[in-house]
């Protein structure tokens, strides 16, 4: 991939995240098991601590997979593609992604986020606002979109450049 100094950094990132929030996630159900059967005493916050990292480790790791191209795509017909046909179903497909990002997840995850915040809804154990919850779904989307992008750009550049010499001898 040309434009993989771009995209190395954001997976850098969302993957450090991923593994922070997931960490924090098994440490806390640990911590809920242990606290609830051997200390007989369950701790208040921990369900809905996982609960929320859970949200935001499924988010998070779905962003990483569309920019890994590893996103829920029917690709048996396209494995079978070269050329031009391949590279238009790589920007079909990511066009659909960015258009299912940027709508449901960016614009409805703001609108859910700002709605949630001005009604000051917080959540019931540990009293936060549950528009931080909420924020992974725009950030998600964000980063859904930067990776289809990319992926976007490239399929272009790679149609108007000639591959392994195959195009330039039709010339």
């Amino acid at each position: 991939m040309r434009l993989e100094s771009f995209k190395k950094p954001v997976d850098l990132v969302v993957a450090t995240i991923c593994i922070v929030v997931m960490t924090s996630l098994v440490i806390c159900v640990v911590w809920q098991v242990f606290s609830r059967w051997i200390l007989n005493a369950p701790s208040t916050f921990t369900d809905e601590l996982a609960r929320f990292s859970m949200i935001w480790v499924g988010l998070l790791g779905a962003a990483y997979t569309v920019g890994a191209q590893r996103h829920l795509a029917i690709d048996l017909a396209v494995a079978h593609l070269t050329g031009i046909k391949k590279q238009m179903c790589t920007i079909y497909t990511n066009l659909c992604v960015l258009a299912f990002a940027a709508s449901a997840m960016i614009w409805g995850g703001i609108h859910l986020a700002t709605r949630v915040m001005q009604s000051g809804q917080v959540s019931p154990a540990m009293q936060i606002p549950m528009a931080y919850v909420y924020i992974v779904l725009p950030l998600a989307g964000s980063i859904m979109c930067y990776y289809s992008l990319l992926f976007i750009f490239e399929a272009i550049i790679n149609i108007n450049q000639p591959d392994d010499g195959v195009h330039e001898e039709q010339a």
